[in-house]
Order: structure tokens, then C-alpha cells, then sequence
């Protein structure tokens, strides 16, 4: 698919206020996409390409931007996708040159409607309301499936790209065997807001109330002497956090998967900051 169209519905679902005609907007969108293209597309339109963050700065960009659009559109969704993994795999001496070569390479290939939307890509700016919820929600539209599945398999497999490349391809049966696994984590359950403590409480169920302490929300994955720590973001940082690794391996356990928070205590025993909590020692 090119580039053009998706820039297109994009720019039709920012100025769409509901959310049932986005999710119409971006079904049809999907219902067209080739199999392989949707995971591209899912990043694209989330702000966060397959290849993560691409380590490019406002300046980069705003020179590439210098250079004279293409008057007709010829880029199609893979032509990016090739042109990020080139740009992650630069390294080395004289590599911002290089760097910055390459994205003046694919803007000079791009409309101007299209550099607008890759400049935002590349900083991390897309906003067009596209969350994945709703985005869910289109996939499922797409597939003819019920939301619930859908939204079943991408908690197990972490990953909505193959998830949607799944049902889009016509493999929806195979959404069955998106089970816990260990070492493929899960997407988390959040937390949601109230207004007021009596809005929280309108529901009539038991509850629980308990001190809310500030930490790191993590996913701990072991199996034998193996374990893998993920943040919520589902990015490995196991090197970051030994004491967590250490305590887990001292369970007797050989095989678990433990969701919470964790924080780092100060030796007076009380907690640190959630900054501090955070910060990286590798």
C-alpha cells in the first residue's frame, strides 16, 4: 500500500470527533491493507514504528525538510519500513551524516503531505487519536470478529501488529493459540480513574483499599535458572534490575510468571523516589 493512502485516512481520523467513525475509518483502511503491510501500518498510525524509537531529532528532520517534495506520491508502506531499518543500523564514525542522508534520501521521495506525517512519526509526535483501543476495535471490524477475541490475543501476545496480521490475513482461527507463554510477556491490566472516592465505590462489589506507593511497574518471566524482567512497555531490563533477578531465583519455584510493582528501598527503609525506582544502573 502507499504511503499516500494511509497518510490520508490519518489525516480524515484526526478531524473525526467520534469514536465509532474512526473505527469505520480505519476498518476500510485495514480491509484494504496486504497482510504483510499491516504491522507497518498499525506502527505508523500508533506513532510508534516496528523498529521502535529511531533516535532522530527535531534539527535532523527540519533539514530534511529543506529539500524539495515529490509532486506525485511513490511511497509505498515497505519503502519506509526499509528506509527505518537502514536508519538503526547506522553506526560507527561520520554516522549522523550518514543518518542524516538517508532521511533526506526518503523525504525527497515524500509529498509534502506525506514529510508532514513522517516528521511527526520520526519525533514521536502522530496524534490523531488513533489509540490502540480503537484501533483494536478496527482490526476487529476489518476481520469480522468480535472485539473481545481480538483484544484476548493481543494481551497474550503483547504485539497487535501480528496479531492484526492474523485476523487480516484471514488466520483468525489462529488467535487460539495466543496462550500464556513464558518469556512472550503479557500486556498488563491497568488501573483506572474515578472522579471521587464514592464514584470509585458505585459499583457495590467488595473492595480492597490499600496505601498507593509510587514504583516501577514490571513483568517477571523464569523458567529454571532464567529470568527475564519486562517493564510495562514489555522492553527487557532484566540487566537493570539483579536484586529483582536474585529474589526471584531464590523462590521455589522452576517455572512463574509475577506481575506487580517494584521499588527501590533506601537503607533506612524507606522508599526511594519513583525516579530513582527507575533509574538504570547498566
Amino acid at each position: 500500500m502507499k504511503l499516500e493512502e494511509l497518510v490520508r485516512v490519518s489525516a480524515a481520523v484526526a478531524g473525526t470527533r467520534g469514536r465509532l467513525e474512526k473505527i469505520s475509518k480505519l476498518a476500510a483502511l485495514f480491509a484494504a491493507l496486504p497482510p504483510d503491510d499491516v504491522p507497518i501500518a498499525i506502527g505508523f498510525l500508533t506513532g510508534w514504528p516496528r523498529q521502535g524509537r529511531l533516535g532522530v531529532g527535531w534539527a535532523t528532520v527540519a533539514s530534511a525538510r529543506d529539500r524539495e517534495a515529490a509532486t506525485t506520491p511513490t511511497l509505498e508502506l515497505h519503502d519506509v519500513d526499509i528506509a527505518f531499518d537502514q536508519l538503526l543500523s547506522v553506526g560507527g564514525k561520520d554516522s549522523g551524516s550518514e543518518r542524516a542522508r538517508l532521511i533526506g534520501d526518503l523525504f525527497s521521495r515524500a509529498t509534502i503531505e506525506e514529510q508532514h506525517f513522517l516528521a511527526a512519526l520520526m519525533i514521536g509526535e502522530v496524534r490523531q487519536g488513533a489509540l490502540e483501543g480503537v484501533m483494536l476495535e478496527a482490526i476487529a471490524k476489518a476481520g469480522g470478529l468480535k472485539a473481545e477475541s481480538v483484544r484476548r490475543a493481543v494481551m497474550m501476545a503483547g504485539d497487535l501488529g501480528a496479531v492484526a496480521r492474523d485476523v487480516l490475513g484471514g488466520r483468525d482461527a489462529g488467535l487460539a493459540h495466543y496462550q500464556l507463554e513464558l518469556f512472550r510477556p503479557v500486556q498488563p491490566m491497568l488501573a483506572d480513574s474515578a472522579p471521587t472516592v464514592a464514584d470509585a465505590l458505585s459499583a457495590g462489589t467488595p473492595v480492597d483499599v490499600e496505601w498507593k506507593l509510587d514504583g516501577a511497574r514490571i513483568q517477571v518471566h523464569r523458567r529454571d535458572d532464567r529470568v527475564v524482567v519486562y517493564t510495562r512497555n514489555l522492553n527487557d531490563v532484566t540487566a537493570a534490575m539483579p536484586e529483582v533477578v536474585e529474589v526471584v531465583r531464590a523462590l521455589p519455584a522452576r517455572e512463574l510468571i509475577l506481575d506487580g510493582e517494584v521499588i527501590a528501598l533506601a537503607p533506612n527503609g524507606r522508599p526511594h523516589s519513583f525516579q530513582t525506582t527507575r533509574s538504570p544502573r547498566v
